[in-house]
């Protein structure tokens, strides 16, 4: 079981990554080290989502650091400045038809930036005989995008080749490739895990199913991609990174291991799911919002169906999933009810006015 002490957690204002700096400073008794949260702030980095954290630990264990990490001479700075044992890395340009419509960013952050952290973390860690320490760890952050579409049956394991399909995934993929290869070549300490679907509090508001959330509540149009049957597994943001922080204790350097909720759901299916529960908790005829569904042109080489085999950090590692999708999407629905505030915040403008008055321009 590995000792992580100060873990750099690249990319800890996003969706998954502040959800992981909650879990580990909020649940989990075992970490009692520092997270150093290195972020952009970029479109989707709110920073917001952890003003309480920051209040409580701000100093002490939790420190935040306004940077990109294609910027070499600050990554290796902060590797200096806090005694950067673990990389955590999830920092990532996400939203594939984001990518579609300016691959360039994706290409710079996912793959270059990706570059950037491990030949620092070489540097950092590298003794004076040049090989690596042997009690740190580079833990890379991936998606199910990158094995491609699946048929009707199968799930992606982690020897299912890779097959990407998007400027997104194609990123992800060379990353993943990469975190590989530094490992293979210089024997940087590394695991990677390959997600499917998130879905959880503190998410994009573009993303599918906050979206819905809020366009149901607003009696907005629910617009559907195509003829609504493509198939997404999914997964709590808390049982994801409950997966991840096994494996930084107990994975085997140099592994990979995938993490899945088993849970595939129809885009259309679990539309009209989610328009039931909005419409229960919110007191709105579910009738009234599936006259709103709305089947829009398909985007270009939209996968058809994503599946994950989790077995292995199952078998190996012992993890299990907690959070049934009947509860995950229960509390998923009621923290956007019950935080429009922070919803509010990104949609006005008034979020990133603030960041641009505090950290200079976002992008």
């Amino acid at each position: 079981m590995r000792n992580l002490k100060n873990i750099l957690v690249t990319g800890g204002a996003g969706f998954i990554g502040c959800n992981f700096i909650r879990l580990l400073l909020e649940q989990e008794p075992a970490f009692t080290g520092r997270i150093i949260n290195l972020d952009a702030l970029t479109y989707a980095g709110n920073i917001a989502s952890l003003a309480d954290l920051a209040g409580q630990f701000g100093g002490t264990r939790y420190c935040f650091e306004h940077g990109d990490i294609c910027d070499r001479g600050f990554v290796d700075a902060l590797f200096k400045k806090y005694g950067v044992d673990t990389v955590v890395h999830f920092a990532a340009e996400s939203h594939v038809d984001r990518s579609i419509y300016g691959p360039e960013t994706f290409i710079k952050t996912n793959v270059m930036g990706t570059f950037t952290l491990l030949d620092a973390a070489r540097n950092a860690w590298k003794q004076g005989d040049g090989s690596i320490r042997d009690d740190v760890l580079f833990h890379h952050i991936s998606t199910d995008e990158v094995y491609g579409s699946l048929g009707e049956t199968g799930a992606f394991s982690e020897t299912s080749p890779y097959d990407p399909r998007s400027p997104y995934s194609a990123g992800k993929a060379s990353s993943d490739h990469l975190v590989m290869a530094y490992h293979h070549t210089y024997g940087l300490p590394i695991t990677l895990s390959n997600c499917s679907n998130n879905y959880g509090p503190y998410q994009f508001p573009e993303k599918l199913i906050p979206l819905m959330i809020l366009n149901i509540v607003e009696g907005k149009p629910l617009p559907v991609y195509g003829d609504g049957r493509n198939i997404r597994d999914w997964v709590y943001v808390e049982d994801h990174n409950r997966g991840v922080w096994t494996i930084l204790h107990t994975g085997v350097t140099g592994e990979k291991y995938n993490i899945g909720g088993e849970n595939e759901w129809e885009n259309i299916r679990l539309l009209h799911t989610l328009i039931d529960l909005v419409s229960k908790k919110a007191g709105l005829d579910p009738e009234k919002a599936r006259g709103t569904i709305t089947f829009v042109k398909d985007r270009p080489g939209h996968d058809r169906r994503y599946a994950i085999d989790c077995s292995k950090i199952k078998r190996e590692l012992g993890w299990t999933r907690k959070v049934g999708f009947e509860e995950g999407l229960a509390k998923t629905v009621d923290w956007y009810l019950a935080n429009t505030s922070w919803v509010d915040g990104i949609r006005s403008g008034e979020y990133q006015r603030w960041v641009e008055q505090n950290y200079g321009e976002r992008r």
